[in-house]
């Protein structure tokens, strides 16, 4: 039963939970987190680790795709982003460094350069290239477009070599309605496909289910939320608590699941993790992999070096997200997903962590671990 509460005279409004608000229970038995199993599959493709990067280029380039790729996870380039704009990423990023620098005072700087420098067009020979880059370690490639150019972007990217396409915006439907122009019949357009799309995001039970319709294998959950960078709550006041958002997908999936007779669709939880202890309560909720943007920003191999923003911060009228500093300690890749760690806050060795979570609740892989108990903070 939903749990309604009355925020004035004949309105209601459904309570709901991040994750903060609720901690994993323990079981009646442990085991050794040498047997736990943290893989996942989607389609074709087998993880070692259920990350995901969040498709911002403050912690993904081609060089950091291949290294996520090569220590089990998932990286995500942005097609949209300045790999596909600027010829001279490394140029670019300088110059963002620089302003951060110079304008401690004046967080709107750094927003203002983004937005210049992807004012410049998409030149699909430079991200080609970037697709190039990490086809040839051998890892499996995704990029992420925006729903309003994913027709136009998607044929020339598989085409460069494209595995798993991921089609994301700050809030993402199967149903858009426009004044003018072709919407994106997102359902037609997964089904002329031949590579598996993860679409989002979403943040409640129906609008996940109608993309589960659409025959995308993976749904995003969340927008990308990062305390201090992203800003959607304030700039269109629309935001679902995570660990509300993760469990309705999972509800979403099972009902799906049933639908069609045993077609799976993988949950993704973007935003609201800023430690490992996240991160096991993300898995715990129902997701199957996490997003991760800010909690990499931390690492040596990041381009943004300790800067961090989402795609959205670029947008030319409305950014809703901020440029922030990340952490003021810095790990190579390898060390902040799998330790060894001094670090007492969570910050560090994210899944070794989930790891021992999930083996000192007793659950040996991922989807036994989502059905671990969980209680609500009084």
């Amino acid at each position: 039963m939903r749990d309604l509460v009355e925020i004035g005279m004949g309105r209601t409004a459904r309570r709901a939970y991040d994750l903060d608000d609720v901690e994993i229970v323990p079981s009646r038995r442990t085991r050794s987190s040498s047997v736990v199993s943290t893989g996942w599959k989607i389609d074709a493709y087998q993880f070692d680790l259920p990350l995901v990067t969040h498709p911002t280029d403050a912690i993904v380039s081609p060089g950091t795709a291949v290294a996520v790729g090569e220590l089990g996870g998932l990286g995500v380039l942005n097609a949209e982003g300045l790999w596909a704009r600027q010829p001279n990423v490394e140029e670019a990023m300088f110059r963002l460094i620089r302003t951060a620098e110079e304008n401690a005072d004046d967080p709107a700087a750094l927003v203002r350069v983004l937005q210049e420098l992807h004012s410049a067009p998409i030149r699909l020979d430079l991200i080609s290239e970037a697709i190039r880059t990490v086809r040839e370690s051998g890892v499996t490639v995704a990029a992420r477009v925006s729903p309003q150019h994913a027709a136009e972007l998607t044929p020339d990217l598989i085409a460069a070599g494209v595995e798993i396409l991921v089609v994301q915006g700050t809030i993402i439907s199967a149903e858009h309605v426009a004044r003018e122009g072709e919407p994106l019949d997102l359902k037609d357009f997964i089904g002329r496909l031949d590579v598996p799309v993860i679409a989002g995001g979403v943040g409640d039970y129906r609008t996940a289910m109608h993309l589960m319709r659409t025959g995308a294998a993976g749904v995003i959950v969340g927008h990308g939320y990062a305390p201090g960078v992203t800003s959607t709550d304030r700039v269109l006041g629309i935001g679902v608590p995570m660990a509300t958002a993760i469990i309705d997908a999972a509800a979403a999936r099972r009902d799906y699941l049933d639908e069609t007779g045993g077609r799976y669709v993988h949950v993704l939880a973007d935003g609201g993790m800023s430690s490992s202890g996240d991160i096991a309560k993300a898995i715990a909720c129902g997701a199957d992999a996490v997003m991760l943007g800010a909690p990499l920003a931390a690492a040596a191999e990041a381009p943004g070096q300790g800067l961090y923003w989402t795609a959205a911060a670029a947008h030319p009228s409305l950014p809703r997200s901020r440029v922030a500093a990340g952490p003021d300690y810095e790990v190579d890749l390898k060390t902040l997903l799998f330790g060894p760690s001094s670090d007492a806050e969570g910050a560090v060795n994210l899944f070794g962590a989930l790891r021992r979570a999930m083996a000192k609740t007793g659950y040996s892989d991922l989807k036994e671990f989502q059905r671990v108990g969980l209680t609500v903070r009084g």
